[in-house]
């Protein structure tokens, strides 16, 4: 029943120029031709930035930190460097306020 048999489609030929004409029906299958193409470009040019993208990510995630030269030690390493103190964090609201 789900079947597309042949009349089915000379029907829906039928059905087609009647509503549109003749004369109309080169230029919508046209101006559907076009607007198949430029989805299909966009799309393509969706799934190409996209893989850009994870080639990047991939590609900073492999990245690795240089190993100390043979004359120096890591900062890691130095047990005579205290660690860096943080700053404390200031809100802006209460910054602006104090002004």
């Amino acid at each position: 029943m789900g079947a597309l048999k042949p009349w089915h489609i000379a029907v829906l030929v039928v059905v087609l120029i009647l509503l549109f004409g003749a004369k109309r029906l080169p230029d919508a299958a046209r101006s559907l031709g076009r607007s198949l193409r430029i989805i299909k470009a966009e799309t393509k040019s969706l799934h190409d930035d996209d893989r850009d993208l994870a080639e990047k990510a991939d590609a900073q995630a492999g990245y690795q930190p240089l190993p100390p030269h043979a004359g120096q030690q890591a900062p890691h390493q130095a047990p005579h460097q205290a660690p860096p103190q943080q700053q404390p964090v200031v809100d802006p609201v209460h910054r602006v306020r104090d002004n």
